[in-house]
């Protein structure tokens, strides 16, 4: 009997000692490799764009091989449009602003007018040929073209556009398309290393890197609803539409705007997360638009000092400083002065939140809002409408911001 336990022995000692050698010189020997869900196969159905997801528990992998991973999906976007014969070129114009000469207006006499052209970059995401990019980058082109990393080029239709996040989606007819798998922003974190690949400058396909250096920056006045991931990653002209994606290959963000004073990167740069980019896409292919809800208020972040003066018994909230006549909230009986703290259930704390909170609400719903007026809180149920449609705007360097009075 103690032979056999002696031996019994020895044979534990010499496994768990392979086992300490093996996970030392070859991890991935240990470590089991999920096969990755792929739709080829798939159609979409009811606006429904098949897309790869990433699965989390795959191994972080080499910079250099996230690159190779994600760069065959990222493309090349080329949109031109007829220039008008005796037009100025307006620098407040998007097209002019991001793509034109900057510096004093020149005016195109009739036999000089060229067609303009800008450059920009784009995202595969779907098997089907759904790209993601700008709506600055394709906004009033009369063609719109697309090159790949392969060396084909195609011509893209565009499926439709979002200015209120800067998102465009097209589509283009080619057979055995590279798609970049989606990432997931709920494992982001800041300090997490990221890649930017894009056209800059239109010398080529350029890849970048830095890291995380932000999440959720809003309040910059790049577009209507803002959540934006910061990154140092460098950003230029021509990156616009292109792809932020993480140390294993998959896209978390559409590189959308810098904060520069030269026009080249200066280490702050701005990507529209993956998530609402993908929300923005399923709305556009679905239904051609998207639709967010809308209750007719002119909100503003609540000042400590006014809550103070006013005695309102809240430190957090968002103050409604008007009401739409017949609109939503005004038919709920919200008043000029209340203070907006919580909707649908979900509380919230400033401008930002409410404009984003009540555009997921569903048009034509109910939902109910909790306000404090004066030392008196009440819930008002809303029937909430329909955003009307914002007119484009183009995303500029971020700068003082004036106060907000749109409706939300």
């Amino acid at each position: 009997m103690r032979r056999i336990w002696l031996i019994f022995s020895q044979a534990v000692t010499v496994a768990v000692a392979m086992v300490f050698v093996v996970s030392t010189l070859k991890p991935g020997w240990l470590q089991q490799r999920p096969q990755a869900w792929w739709p080829s196969n798939t159609r979409a159905e009811g606006g429904t764009v098949p897309v790869q997801i990433a699965d989390v528990n795959v191994p972080v992998q080499p910079l250099s091989a996230a690159a190779r991973k994600a760069s065959p999906a990222i493309v090349s976007v080329t949109a031109s449009r007829s220039a008008k014969p005796g037009a100025s070129a307006n620098p407040q114009d998007p097209w002019f602003r991001f793509f034109g000469q900057r510096g004093k207006p020149q005016l195109m006499p009739q036999e000089e007018a060229e067609p303009q052209v800008g450059l920009g970059s784009g995202v595969i995401v779907s098997p089907e040929g759904y790209l993601l990019t700008n709506n600055h980058v394709v906004e009033g082109a009369d063609q719109i073209r697309v090159r790949l990393s392969d060396g084909r080029e195609a011509k893209a239709r565009l499926v439709g556009t979002d200015p209120e996040t800067d998102v465009a989606v097209l589509k283009i007819d080619l057979d055995r398309l590279p798609v970049v798998s989606l990432g997931q922003m709920d494992q982001l974190q800041v300090g997490d290393s990221v890649l930017a690949i894009g056209n800059p400058f239109n010398v080529g396909q350029t890849v970048t890197g830095g890291i995380i250096s932000a999440l959720g920056r809003s309040g910059l006045g790049l577009s209507t609803f803002e959540n934006f991931i910061q990154t140092d990653a460098a950003i230029n002209p021509g990156n616009s539409g292109g792809a932020l994606i993480d140390v294993n290959g998959n896209l978390i963000g559409i590189n959308t705007a810098i904060y520069s004073r030269s026009g080249g990167s200066l280490g702050i740069g701005f990507a529209i997360p993956i998530d609402l980019a993908r929300q923005v896409m399923e709305g556009l292919v679905r239904d051609g638009q998207v639709t967010r809800g809308w209750i007719g208020v002119q909100p503003r972040d609540l000042d400590p000092e006014f809550a103070q003066s006013f005695k309102i018994p809240v430190d957090e909230g968002v103050l409604i400083t008007g009401v739409l006549q017949d609109g939503p909230a005004s038919k709920a009986g919200m008043k000029p002065g209340d203070v907006v703290v919580r909707i649908a259930g979900q509380p919230v704390r400033n401008t930002s939140q409410l404009l984003n909170v009540v555009a997921a609400l569903k048009p034509l719903s109910d939902t109910v809002i909790g306000v404090q007026r004066g030392t008196q809180a009440l819930d008002l149920t809303v029937h909430v409408a329909q955003r009307p449609k914002a007119q484009a705007q183009a995303p500029q360097a971020p700068g003082p911001m004036d106060e907000e009075d749109d409706t939300q």
